[in-house]
């Protein structure tokens, strides 16, 4: 009986232990649920940036949250995830966001025309918010020039719109005003002498 009580208390102890390490996940789960509605480093609706997927959050339960992305996927992800590993949460304590465009063109484009075109645009638009309206050239390479058009918009879905009808409406302008600043490859041809040099 002494035996049969021994196994049966290592069985025990060993079932225990087992049990307590496939507990320990869904109890931390648990906790960081409770740790997420205390804090709220995510809300209902919120647009993230997670797992390099961008989308809205549809769903926080006390185990996992489900995110909605853009294609109309849903991601479901581990509560404790957000607390663990870092993402991006563009709402956080407003939905406001920058969008930016960035334009390749040649040096000699005219940076005022361009400022001045980019204002007019965000003005006609309605998914402008007014705040920001910046055009500066933000890098140079051998053959280009780098333009970087920013904008401010209420949400993330009309930065996103806002930023592609800009896009569109600056490479417009480009092409019919400054066809021959589009980029171009360059070749130069010294003259031979009569040498043959």
């Amino acid at each position: 009986m002494r035996k049969i009580g021994a196994g049966l208390l290592t069985g025990v102890g060993i079932g225990g232990i087992i049990i307590g390490f496939a507990a320990q996940k869904s109890l931390g789960n648990l906790l960081a649920g409770f740790q997420i509605a205390f804090t709220q480093p995510i809300r209902m609706d919120d647009v993230l940036v997670v797992e390099g997927e961008w989308g809205k959050v549809e769903e926080i339960n006390l185990t996992y949250v489900v995110v909605n992305i853009w294609d109309k996927r849903r991601l479901v992800l581990p509560i404790n995830y957000f607390i663990e590993k870092p993402f991006q949460n563009w709402t956080r304590t407003t939905a406001e966001i920058l969008g930016t465009v960035f334009i390749y063109t040649d040096f000699t484009i005219p940076i005022e025309n361009l400022r001045q075109q980019l204002t007019e645009l965000l003005k006609q638009n309605r998914l402008w918010d007014g705040k920001v309206n910046v055009l500066q050239v933000t890098d140079l390479r051998e053959q280009t020039m780098e333009i970087r058009c920013l904008m401010s918009c209420r949400n993330s879905g009309q930065a996103f719109d806002l930023r592609c009808y800009i896009r569109e409406e600056m490479i417009n302008y480009i092409k019919t005003n400054f066809p021959e600043a589009l980029t171009k490859t360059r070749i130069s041809f010294n003259s031979i002498n009569d040498k043959g040099v």
